[in-house]
């Protein structure tokens, strides 16, 4: 989805905001569109253009910037207006470290965690596993962010799952400069399902190492591939 066409399908999101309205609602559909890439780093939103679609006031549209704004998703140049943001290297060793502790710290709860959020991290590796190989690489990439909130999800904390949105929206934002979405995401897709496995097997502590070095090898992927670029 590119162009005009996220901000015409936003007509849909505009009903269902409803009369009660308000920025952080506004913000979130406009994070959502950020965390599924239909919006890359670069991109001018159009106030006008947001306003009608979603049915909403100037005032409450502009806090909704500010709230993105302070999640570092959006930026706002003097004279130019909104931009969707462009990370940079500083970004992703911040957002790594916060991972770390955030999803490390939930998959330890797998033993424990209802059947039901066990079950969406399955879902989330089958949908990644089927997308690849239907060779749709964009879906393979939600389906890594699916992956990510769902072992966030482990935690029964409504605080961190907010949290994480946040962080992987940020996320996806780097993921666009990473180029070729096969050749990025391809080893990743493996990667997920051998965490799954070992925590489904009750190896939970080797499943959290196994994350760990997960970590380490996307964060340094994504460092040598932005220096690379400039």
């Amino acid at each position: 989805m590119t162009g005009a066409d996220w901000i015409a399908s936003l007509t849909a999101d505009g009903d269902a905001l409803g009369r009660v309205s308000t920025a952080e609602r506004v913000a979130d559909f406009v994070r959502t569109r950020v965390m599924e890439g239909d919006l890359p780093p670069g991109t001018r939103l159009s106030e006008e253009a947001l306003r009608t679609a979603l049915g909403v006031a100037r005032n409450t549209l502009r806090e909704a910037f500010r709230l993105l704004t302070r999640e570092r998703l959006l930026v706002h140049e003097h004279s130019r207006g909104v931009f969707v943001r462009t990370p940079g290297v500083a970004d992703i060793l911040d957002l790594y470290a916060a991972r770390r502790v955030i999803e490390g710290g939930a998959l330890s709860a797998w033993r424990t965690a209802p059947e039901e959020k066990r079950q969406a991290v399955r879902d989330a590796v089958r949908f990644q596993r089927e997308s690849a190989q239907a060779e749709r690489w964009s879906d393979v990439a939600t389906g890594n962010v699916r992956f990510h909130l769902a072992i966030t999800g482990l935690a029964g904390s409504a605080r961190l799952d907010e949290e994480v949105r946040r962080l992987l929206a940020e996320m996806r934002l780097v993921f666009h400069h990473m180029g070729d979405q096969r050749e990025f995401y391809e080893n990743y897709v493996q990667l997920n399902r051998d965490i799954l496995e070992l925590a489904d097997g009750g190896a939970v502590r080797e499943a959290e190492e196994a994350l760990r070095k997960y970590f380490d090898v996307a964060e340094q992927h994504l460092l040598r591939r932005m220096r690379a670029h400039g």
